[in-house]
């Protein structure tokens, strides 16, 4: 991209110097000879940087920046004076500007400044881009654009107005909740209560309780009357949560509620009817738990009205910048952070990974790098996939006949590269100290010696 810069100083020979320098490097270049020209301009809109002198007569180049930081914060400001003082540069970095430089200037240290706040500029603009994907794509609260995951919304769109039950499959941490959500939230019952069960987290005398309820007395400490899920979830739309780790007993039950509407909550006789929609979800594969006998073969057709398959994130890695961009959004607000983005090495990690515990794990790889961030990029040091990645390619391919010196070099730089490029985990990793891989790496004069 070709960013824009905006040039504010009342000397001409300096402005005109610094436009003819950054031209030759690729910029647009736009001047203004004092603060109210300069404001002007940025009205205009597409500039991405302000250089500005502090002293200039009319609008001072502290007033630019205080209204530069006000009313349009992305734009990085770096301020310019011949008065350069500690209680000036003190104010202005106060005020929100990116860096203040003192004239005689170094027009290589200003070079580089530039392309370190463009660098954080073009961060942020990428970001935002992100965000206005996010909230394009996100319906009800489903984040991503890949075919496979437009096909799952689709499925959502068609089945939401029904009363049909539906059973979602997938991976553990793929978001078969938040599918289950979309379904309720796009249905005419979403105005009527939401329940989920977990099923897995509750044994199988407390399961039966928790979803059809108990009478007073039913068992030892029923001391009252007890509703369960089913009767609570009257009129609107019930989640039964790893459906698959439920006991036969409570499968007979379940059956006969799907079949009739009807149950009695343990230790009662009277027959209670609900109007309940089911909704079930499982990582397991539960014609194969049929198979095995573990999963009674009516209630699973029962169950699978529709069948919404939800596939592993390393099926659909290209709806990954939309969850990173949307998860740091997230984490930075509850953390207090300003982290703009990712650099290229970060990038590239978490497109390589193949993700086994899918968006869960990457919401917390997130927020984890987030937290543990210094500045504002994520690198891959930030990052706590890198060991994984090592873990996860097992094999290196070394050529036959290859001599024992080269194989050397073909193991450290595959476990470096698999690092993204973190020399302690590697050194770690290899069971090598960190000098000597330093050395090491001297030697195929990948790195300058510096040990």
């Amino acid at each position: 991209m070709k960013f824009t810069i905006l040039i504010i100083d009342d000397e001409k020979h300096i402005r005109e110097g610094l436009a003819t320098d950054f031209e030759m490097d690729g910029y647009n270049v736009h001047l203004a000879s004092n603060g109210q020209e300069g404001l002007e301009l940025l009205e205009k809109g597409d500039i991405d940087l302000v250089i500005t002198d502090l002293r200039m007569p009319g609008i001072s180049g502290e007033e630019v920046l205080k209204k530069v930081t006000a009313q349009m914060p992305g734009i990085p400001v770096i301020v310019l004076t011949g008065h350069g003082s500690i209680d000036s540069a003190v104010a202005a970095m106060q005020n929100g500007a990116y860096d203040f430089l003192t004239k005689p200037l170094d027009l290589q240290h200003l070079e580089l400044v530039v392309k370190r706040a463009l660098a954080g500029r073009e961060l942020s603009l990428q970001h935002q881009q992100l965000l206005k994907e996010v909230k394009t794509t996100s319906s009800v609260g489903i984040i991503g654009k890949s075919p496979a995951l437009q096909n799952v919304m689709q499925m959502i769109n068609k089945v939401a107005p029904s009363k049909i039950s539906v059973l979602i499959t997938g991976e553990s941490g793929v978001g078969k909740e938040v599918v289950a959500d979309a379904i309720h939230n796009s249905s005419n019952r979403r105005d009527k209560p939401f329940i989920k069960v977990h099923c897995a987290a509750l044994s199988e005398s407390l399961l039966e309780s928790e979803l059809f309820g108990h009478e007073k007395g039913a068992f030892t400490g029923a001391e009252s009357l007890h509703k369960g899920k089913f009767e609570l979830a009257h009129g609107g739309t019930i989640f039964l949560d790893e459906i698959g780790e439920i006991d036969k007993t409570v499968q007979v039950k379940l059956l006969r509620v799907l079949q009739e509407k009807k149950f009695e909550r343990v230790g009662g006789e009277e027959t209670l009817e609900v109007d309940v929609r089911i909704i079930a979800a499982t990582n397991k594969n539960l014609q194969e738990e049929v198979k095995k006998g573990n999963f009674r073969e009516d209630l699973f057709f029962r169950l699978n009205g529709i069948n919404i398959h939800v596939p592993p994130l390393r099926e659909r890695k290209e709806d990954i910048p939309l969850l990173i961009s949307s998860f740091l959004k997230k984490y930075n607000e509850e953390n207090g952070r300003n982290v703009k983005g990712f650099d290229s090495k970060a990038k590239a990690m978490l497109f390589k990974y193949n993700w086994p515990g899918n968006i869960r794990e990457l919401q917390h790889c997130i927020e984890s790098a987030v937290v543990m961030s210094n500045g504002d990029e994520i690198t891959p040091k930030d990052l706590s996939i890198a060991e994984n990645l090592v873990t996860e390619d097992k094999s290196i391919s070394i050529p036959l006949g290859t001599n024992m010196q080269e194989a050397e070099k073909i193991i450290i730089c595959k476990t470096l590269s698999a690092c993204g490029g973190n020399k302690t985990k590697t050194a770690d990793i290899l069971q090598i100290g960190r000098k000597t891989l330093h050395r090491k790496l001297s030697e195929y004069g990948l790195i300058q010696q510096q040990d």
